[in-house]
């Protein structure tokens, strides 16, 4: 049985559960730890910087949208994609 108080949702293809209320910020920062969002252009694994939106290090693909993720909140069924692929496997 679900508990009402928590959503499912998917992040780099990992299923996930989280209370309501959760932005994507804290999600990846509880399932992919320390919460990388993406990769710099030298190939650097970067995380959320200032948790406001002014730093822009938390951008992810929401549903197809690139999105900032500390100012988002996660929904039931939502689809979260990172850079984080190893960057011989990006296209």
């Amino acid at each position: 049985m679900n508990d009402p108080a928590t959503i499912t949702l998917t992040l780099d293809g990992q299923t996930v559960r989280v209370a309501l209320g959760t932005t994507v910020a804290a999600a990846l920062a509880q399932a992919l730890p320390p919460g990388a969002t993406h990769r710099s252009v030298r190939g650097e694994v970067r995380a959320p910087l200032c948790g406001m939106g002014i730093c822009h290090e938390c951008r992810v693909q929401i549903d197809g949208v690139r999105r900032l993720a500390c100012q988002t909140l996660c929904r039931d069924g939502m689809q979260v994609q990172t850079g984080l692929q190893p960057l011989e496997a990006a296209p």
